[in-house]
């Protein structure tokens, strides 16, 4: 299981490619390095998954019920623009346009890991995102893990 570590800043070209910075690179598994699936994420943002980790969500979603409207639905959105990508020989990926306007990405971009995939994201937006006090997160972490220790 891959557990990705660092936030990189990276602009795309005139072409929507993405040069992927080689520490990042050098965090995948080796087979994991030819192929991608790219969709649409929470918040705005794109998501790169390591074809074994798209495997992994596609096994919990084969375990909803098809027939559930709900499960449905949330099976629909995960899967809408989700798009297989690869690593070219300079480094870099093929941002699909559609994905792009998603997102909102123009040229600046942040790569930030989020556990077993790469979140994407215009930097302005992140930058947005990621502005708030050091209290506000304080009580978000305490809420969050504070009941991981049987608090």
């Amino acid at each position: 299981m891959n557990s990705f570590i660092g936030e990189y800043s990276c602009k795309l070209d005139a072409k929507g490619r993405l040069s992927v910075p080689s520490a990042l690179c050098k965090q995948f598994n080796p087979s994991d390095l030819e192929q991608f699936v790219l969709n649409r994420g929470l918040n705005g943002c794109l998501n790169l998954y390591p074809m074994s980790e798209w495997d992994k969500e596609m096994s919990k979603l084969r375990g909803l019920n098809r027939f559930n409207a709900k499960h449905l639905e949330f099976i629909r959105k995960f899967q809408n623009g989700a798009t297989k990508v690869a690593i070219d020989s300079s480094g870099r990926i093929l941002l699909p346009k559609h994905l792009t306007e998603y997102a909102g990405i123009t040229k600046e971009v942040v790569l930030s890991s989020a556990i077993d995939l790469i979140e994407i994201w215009d930097k302005a937006k992140y930058d947005g995102l990621m502005k708030s006090n050091n209290d506000d997160f304080a009580r978000l972490a305490e809420e969050v893990m504070g009941k991981l220790n049987g608090e």
